[in-house]
């Protein structure tokens, strides 16, 4: 081979004599052959790729650019050279073919020029294929310059060294060697510049250089920005499209469907292989009677164990992986390559090292390899860091993109689902779902390649030691394999107290949203304390669990410090007993140790990631089971035109849950297009049933429903989302201004919007919080008109409203002349005043159709319809007086003036009393949301109008504040104060012990290898020996029993610090007045129990102690260098500066995009809450698309600031590993200068310590951030700690046991007001109710009713006057004391999930037979009797499996339980039809007949036999008296009386 390369040059190829001296050189053959080929290869590999972009014909040319000019008229330049090159090849020729006796020119002098020539002409057509690419630089050109320019330097300086000597043999040739490699230069110069269009201002990533993508400085500016002011989501640039939501989502849910279905298939194999199984057991023994017995009983336990998890075992298994694999393998295997890369050089490091080490001990060695060893390792420590950083970064947003696509998946998964999988996880559980478990899997996939890098790297090492060792090694080795049975028991030890971990977290997240949503009743029921100790004692569970898994992990942290330390005692101890000519020397002891340390990295991973793999698997699981559930079945209702029918149902029967009794039952009906179908009957006959199963939202059992057009759907209970007024009612809908205001009009809700701060641009809060229960109804009935379908569904909407509002939008809507006159409507009602005007109605008793007709037939068929009429018929005699308008009308069929005239007389009377309603209701509203606003929000960019600030009071939700700057010390001292002062210094003692420790260690053991030095030919003395072998086993031993203890002392420490925040914060919480949750999200106080707890919890106690032991390691390493070469020192000085800059830029920025990641955060979940509750209604409007469109753009917002985190890591990480590189050349130079001074002990010491540093300055810098950034969670939960609290609940002032025993109530001169800066809603109320009076309060909405209740219970407090019960100022006692003395049944009946009986007395202060008893008085026993359960019945979570009727009549439970001389009903029969109602009346009438009554009343029909009447108007009493008189004096409560059709008081005795 040399010779034919020798033929080929004309000279020697090689010659080792040429190094063999103090100025080596290579030679001229090896230099124009190896080093010309080395890039020429690499480019010539790469060319077919970078030439495919000219295939793809559709891309579009960029235009040309400066960059791109240059690049080219370089590259031409090189093409000249070469052909210079040629030219002077064949002159030569020439010239010597004419003179005979010149030798024959070598080959190379043709075959390089026209090599570079083509080469050239390729990298011209590179550069123009570039320019159908966004991303104009390829990254196999800028390593092929590299490559060049590097491998140039060797013939470079040949030359150099030649010209110096004066000998220059070949001008010509050597000219244009120095052109060709100054040009090479300039153009690997050029190719680091990144070009810069419209892209780059967007996401200057997609036009970066190749060395700025893998230095990461297109990301610099980003920094700069972040270091100089704290970032905002506008600063971060867009995502780039394979981080999108949208794509990566859609490749993931196809690969899904696809093993979704062979996972179902699976399933069902098994569920057949089980049937037979159990069939085959059913065959034996049992006689036939027992056995019938036996499985009666079984069913039973079976039901009950299905009903509560459905089908808890089986569900559609390991798909989840397999697809996850499928949609990101490319990423994947990128990370892969470049990981595998990274770790082979790992190795290289200590055979330099052993290099550097034996240079040191052999003064005979030339300095220039001493040299060239501190560049090699500088070099291959430059490689490592930049593959590393990629291979983080793949990894990284690999699990970004898991993370997306998971929640993705469970929003997608959440708007189809079916009723059974619905019901099984609560909106907690989901929620959990899209965090906690989407961010397990992103987690795992930050590490997943250690699975088979790490047993890689063992081996390796394993393999480079046995060298070092020889056999001794086995001795480490099998420590080694002793330590992996200990961990799997370990790891599987955690997995259970994790697995437990994450249900006591869903069990108090779960009570923790019901407490938030239903705060108001707590307050009022005085129920606070027993929800607390719900809470705490989960919390305790949860901890208990949390300290042995911490105290677990204490043993194995042990167990692992001890590992590499173990295995070199082992090994060196055994390699030194073995054989007495063994001696340990530097060289071996360091090469060893630096192997040992390469060990320890993936030894230490592999628990963390069999951890991580065991938790994703949980995650793994319950993902699989909710995305593998079935979907919602909607082959029953069939969409087509033909029928002639509106909506057909034929032999319908649908059943909530498959198995239970079905809800509606073979119903036969035909609903007529343009026909107003009433839907009537008793509570829980079925109606609400009736409505889900045409939305499709109940299981089909048989039969089917026909729907011809589109839906519009109006619920029981409205559904308002969080934002503007505007964007309910359009609904997505583009705005057509006509329209809009003749719905606005049409559903009575211009005089709203009057009050309303903002008009329709208002902001209403979560749940329509600041909205009055008729204005929600109202809301959600006018986004019904303004979709303008076909047909319209309307489930009681008439319900929450006033009589005469209610009236109105009858007319105006609903009603024969209403908007939708022409449309299908199907209205449920417990209106009985409305039945005369519609074209059809049906009776549903116990979920099937009894009769259907008009009003007129069934009123004469005298079936149920009549008698269900003769029960509330109050209209019999009041009817024909009442001034309705569509009466009239019916009655003059023939003209159409009356019509009209009429219509504007209600017209009138409604706007009126409307307006009057508003006046105060303004007030009120805005004393809900006023002036939370800090800052005024400028609306000019909406309007368009100059610099019209939003009014005050428009924007209800206060901005998640986020808090910026740099992290208060005081939180650092308060989370300190909060583990113990006793604790925090008995930990940092432990870890600086530990670290002493390991120094001596490393120090003793360059002793010892000094040894070999001065034992040299000398036998090695059995007690040196041991004495060396016993001190440095006894460090290590030292070392990791300091290990175990500061990691016990940080567990117990920081389990204290989480229980002593969480019971703050939950104490203070439930201590907050009202009003703060009214103008707070559930979503963000719920953040805070979920998200920032789970960070105190998990996540600081792992950063504070890694920070200490980096912070600690970094010290000693530097102070070992410093020993080996004190003139390191110097050096450390500027790197230190560097490193703090660096890493204050870089915390500054990351730390806020941490705080940007948390806020983008909570809307996903809030939006996501929104959609569960709302489901029914965006099914219907079919509306799943839009919302899905919304998800994946909350998402892409978090996603932005996620990956700018990500990314703002790996930018710090490269830069800091220079630092460590540098270190590590600067120690090696350092060595090298001082050679002969130092011996080789020290050395290896020193270098050795330097190639650790980089990894602890790594992890201490994101461990710095990463305290810093989880202890703004402290903060979080701090500023919730802070919360002003509502009164005391109990003060030293105990009212008397007996308090109230009269009932008497006065209010004197009382006025309130919602907030200090708010106008007042009540304006000195004065009046006396007398003990035993039943008093009705009635007004307008808003008039101050409700304000009145809130008063008496405290929920607002007195701003001048007093309330006097029994004589006792109210004030003057604790809260506690006062609510529980008194009794109101609320307007929302609100359950929490638990049993039956916690729903009636959390407290366990009454019998059984006392609750039976209220049961039965609330007319419930025969329902709760023939229940499974009974008393222990479960309530789902919100009370959703009971009906609102049955809802209501548990509150009246509550209320007969309590039996307080005073009871306060507010608008409590709402929501209720005229039969429950009657009931609730009948019920008060009877058993609170000794009591104080006062009642809040929607319908006047209620309060007419009450003793008095209270009229409220603008927080004034106005009339107060008798209902009789009342009536007589024709004042205000007269003419409301008229309005809601009643004449007398006796024309309403039920």
């Amino acid at each position: 081979m040399s010779k034919a390369l020798d033929e080929y040059c004309g000279s020697a190829f090689w010659n080792s004599s040429l190094l063999e001296r103090p100025d080596p050189d290579l030679p001229i053959c090896f230099e124009q052959t190896v080093l010309v080929w080395i890039p020429l290869l690499f480019f010539w590999l790469c060319v077919p790729w970078q030439l495919l972009n000219l295939c793809s014909s559709e891309k579009v040319r960029s235009p040309i650019t400066k960059l791109y000019l240059a690049k080219q008229i370089l590259t031409l330049l090189l093409l000249c050279t070469s052909i210079a090159g040629i030219g002077i090849a064949i002159a030569e020729h020439v010239e010597g073919q004419s003179s005979t006796n010149s030798e024959k020119m070598p080959m190379v002098l043709y075959v390089n020029p026209s090599l570079y020539a083509v080469t050239w002409i390729l990298v011209l057509i590179i550069h123009h294929s570039r320019r159908y690419c966004v991303r104009k630089d390829t990254g196999a050109l800028f390593i092929f310059w590299t490559l060049s320019v590097v491998c140039g330097i060797f013939p470079f300086q040949s030359l150099v060294r030649l010209a110096l000597n004066r000998d220059i043999p070949d001008l010509p040739r050597f000219c244009l060697f120095f052109i060709l490699y100054s040009l090479q230069v300039l153009i690997l110069i050029i190719s680091a510049i990144s070009e810069t269009n419209d892209l780059s201002k967007k996401n200057p990533e997609l036009t970066a250089s190749f060395l700025s993508r893998i230095t990461f400085s297109w990301y610099d500016s980003i920094v700069i920005k972040g270091y100089r002011r704290p970032l905002v989501m506008e600063d971060l640039w867009e995502l780039n499209k394979e981080n999108q939501t949208k794509y990566v989502y859609d490749i993931f849910d196809k690969t899904m469907k696809e093993e979704v279905a062979k996972a179902r298939k699976k399933l069902s194999e098994r569920r057949n292989k089980r049937q037979r199984m159990d069939g085959a057991i059913e065959m034996n023994g049992l006689s036939k009677a027992q056995s019938q017995d036996v499985l009666v009983t079984e069913e039973k336990k079976k039901k009950k164990k299905e009903s509560v998890s459905g089908t808890s075992k089986d569900f559609p298994k390991s798909w989840l992986i397999k697809t996850l694999i499928k949609t990101f393998s490319n990423i994947l295997l990128q990370s892969a390559f470049f990981k595998l890369i990274h770790d082979l050089l790992v190795f290289v490091s200590p055979q330099i090292l052993k290099g550097m080490i034996s240079f040191t001990s052999n003064p005979n060695e030339y300095q220039w390899k001493g040299f060239f060893y501190a560049v090699l390792l500088l070099v291959t420590a430059l490689v490592q860091s930049l593959c590393l950083q990629q291979y983080f970064q793949g990894c990284f947003v690999l699990g970004m993109r898991v993370r997306t696509t998971l929640t993705a998946a469970v929003y997608k998964k959440a708007l189809t689902v079916s009723n059974a999988t619905r019901k099984e996880t609560t909106v907690g559980e989901t929620v959990n779902l899209m965090s906690a478990d989407a961010q397990k899997f992103m987690d795992l996939t930050n590490f997943i390649h250690l699975i088979w890098s790490s047993p890689m790297q063992i081996a390796i090492s394993v393999v480079f030691l046995w060298v070092e060792l020889g056999p001794s090694v086995l001795a480490g080795l099998a420590v080694m394999i002793l330590l992996i049975p200990i961990n799997a028991v370990l790891a599987t030890k955690s997995k259970s107290f994790q697995m437990k971990n994450m249900k006591n977290k869903d069990k108090r997240l779960k009570i923790m949203n019901e407490i938030l949503n239903g705060i108001k009743i707590l307050k009022l029921y005085a129920w606070e304390p027993s929800f607390e100790k719900q809470v705490q004692e989960i919390r305790e569970k949860e901890l208990k669990n949390m300290l042995h898994f911490a105290y677990l992990f204490s043993v194995s942290l042990f167990i692992f410090t001890c590992a590499p330390f173990l295995v070199s005692v082992a090994s060196f101890a055994v390699y030194v007993v073995v054989d007495p000519s063994n001696v340990l020397n530097a060289e071996k002891a360091f090469t060893s140790i630096s192997l040992f340390n390469v060990l320890r990295f993936p030894l230490a991973m592999l628990p963390m990631l069999i951890s991580n793999i065991v938790q994703a698997n949980v995650s793994c699981a319950r993902l699989e089971k909710y995305l593998g559930g079935d979907d919602l079945d909607n082959s029953a209702i069939s969409n087509d035109p033909t029928v002639d029918a509106a909506i057909q149902f034929s032999d319908a029967t649908f059943t909530w849950e498959p198995g239970t009794s079905p809800a509606v039952k073979n119903v036969n009906l035909d609903v007529k297009e343009g026909h107003l179908v009433a839907v009537v009957g008793g509570v829980g006959s079925g109606k609400s049933s009736l409505v889900s199963a045409m939305l499709g939202e109940m299981d089909h059992v048989n039969g089917h429903i026909n729907i011809k057009g589109s839906v519009a759907y109006v619920p029981q209970q409205a559904w308002i989302q969080n934002a503007t007024l505007k964007d309910n009612i359009l609904f997505g809908e583009p705005l057509e201004e006509t329209r809009y205001q003749r719905v606005l009009e049409a559903c009575a809700l211009l005089p709203d919007l009057q009050m309303l701060p903002g008009g329709d641009m208002s902001e209403i809060g979560e749940k329509g919080i600041n909205l009055s229960g008729g204005q929600k109804q109202r809301v959600s009935l006018a986004r019904a008109v303004y979709q303008n379908t076909d047909i319209y569904i309307l489930d009681d909407p008439l319900s929450a409203v006033d009589a005469h509002v209610g009236k109105h939008i009858f007319e105006k809507v609903v009603g024969p002349n209403g908007l939708l006159k022409n449309k299908t409507r199907v209205l449920v009602t417990h209106g009985v005043n409305f039945l005369k005007h519609t074209d059809e109605i049906v009776v549903l008793v116990n979920g099937g159709v009894t009769e259907t007709g008009s009003y007129k037939t069934l009123f004469a068929n005298n079936g149920a319809f009549a008698e269900f009429l003769r029960t509330y018929a109050k209209q019999d005699h009041t009817k024909d007086s009442e001034p309705t308008v569509l009466l009239d009308a019916d009655e003059e069929d023939d003209s159409e003036d009356p019509v009209e005239q009429a219509a504007e007389v209600a017209e009138d009377i409604v706007t009126t009393t409307l307006k009057r309603e508003n006046s105060l209701h303004r007030r009120k509203l805005g004393s809900m949301n006023g002036t939370l606003r800090r800052s005024l929000k400028d609306m000019a960019k909406d309007k368009g109008e100059d610099g019209k600030k939003v009014e005050k009071g428009q924007q209800l939700i206060e901005k998640e504040t986020v808090e910026t700057g740099k992290v208060k010390f005081s939180l650092y001292m308060k989370y300190l104060r909060a583990v113990g002062w006793g604790f925090s210094s008995w930990i940092l003692v432990t870890y600086i012990l530990q670290n002493v420790a390991f120094v001596g260690q490393n120090i003793w053991l360059s002793e010892w290898t000094s040894d070999a030095v001065t034992y040299f030919n000398q036998s090695y003395p059995v007690s040196q020996r041991d004495m060396r072998v016993g001190v440095f086993g006894a460090l290590g031993v030292a070392q990791g029993i300091f290990v175990f203890l500061g990691a016990f002392l940080v567990a117990a420490g920081t389990v204290r610090a989480s229980r002593l925040l969480h019971v703050q914060l939950l104490r203070n919480i439930l201590h907050v007045p009202m009003q703060f949750f009214d103008t707070t999200p559930t979503g963000r106080i719920v953040n805070r129990f979920a998200k920032d707890i789970f960070t105190v919890d998990e996540t600081i106690p792992m950063s504070f102690r890694s920070w200490i032991s980096c912070i600690l390691g970094v010290i000693s390493t530097l102070f070992v260098i410093c020993l080996a070469t004190p003139i390191f020192a110097a050096v450390i000085i500027p790197l230190t500066i560097f490193y703090y800059f660096v890493q204050r830029f870089y915390v500054t920025t990351s730390r806020q995009l941490r705080r940007l990641d948390s806020v983008t955060r909570s809307p996903i979940y809030s939006h996501f809450g929104e959609t569960v509750s709302g489901l029914s209604v965006i099914r219907a409007y079919g509306h799943q698309q839009r919302f899905l469109q919304y998800n994946e753009d909350t998402l892409d917002i978090n996603q932005k600031s996620v990956y700018s985190w990500v990314v703002s890591n790996r930018w710090l990480a490269i830069r800091l590993e220079f630092v460590g590189n540098l270190t590590v050349f600067f120690a090696a130079l350092f060595a090298v200068l001082a050679r002969g001074t130092v011996d080789s002990g020290t050395v290896g010491l020193s270098i050795s310590s330097a190639l650790n540093i980089t990894q602890t300055l790594n992890w201490l810098v994101r461990m710095t951030s990463e305290l810093e950034t989880n202890i703004v969670a402290v903060e979080r939960v701090d500023e919730y700690i802070k919360v002003e609290n509502e009164a005391e609940w109990v003060t030293q002032e105990r009212p008397p046991e007996d308090w109230p025993d009269k009932g008497v109530v006065q209010f004197v001169d009382y006025k309130a007001r919602y907030r200090s800066e708010l106008d007042l809603v009540l304006h000195g109320i004065s009046c006396t109710v007398n003990s035993m009076e039943k008093v009705g309060i009635v007004g307008r909405t808003g008039a101050g009713k409700s304000s009145l209740t809130n008063c008496l219970f405290r929920i607002i407090e007195a701003d001048g006057g007093k309330i006097l019960i029994d004589g006792l100022d109210v004030s003057s006692i604790g809260l506690h004391d006062l609510r529980n003395k008194l009794t109101i049944i609320p307007q929302d009946p609100v359950l929490f999930s638990g049993t039956l009986r916690m729903n009636l007395d959390p407290f366990d202060q009454y019998t059984d037979e006392e609750i039976w008893k209220s049961l039965e008085l609330s007319h419930l026993k025969p329902y709760v009797e023939g229940l499974q359960e009974k008393l222990f019945y479960e309530v789902s979570e919100g009370g959703e499996n009971l009906s609102v009727g049955q809802r209501q009549l548990v509150c009246l439970a509550r209320a007969l339980l309590r039996k307080s001389k005073i009871l306060i009903l507010d608008e409590a029969t709402a929501a209720v039809d005229l039969e429950t109602d009657n009931l609730i009346q009948r019920t008060i009438r009877s058993e609170f007949a000794d009591c104080t009554v006062l009642t809040i009343a929607h319908r006047l029909h209620t309060i007419m036999d009450s003793n008095k009447v209270m009229v409220l108007d603008s927080g004034n009493i106005i009339e107060y008296g008798n209902p009789e008189n009342l009536l007589k004096s024709r004042g205000h409560f007269a003419s409301m009386a008229k309005d809601a059709g009643i004449e007398s008081t006796d024309s309403t005795s039920l």
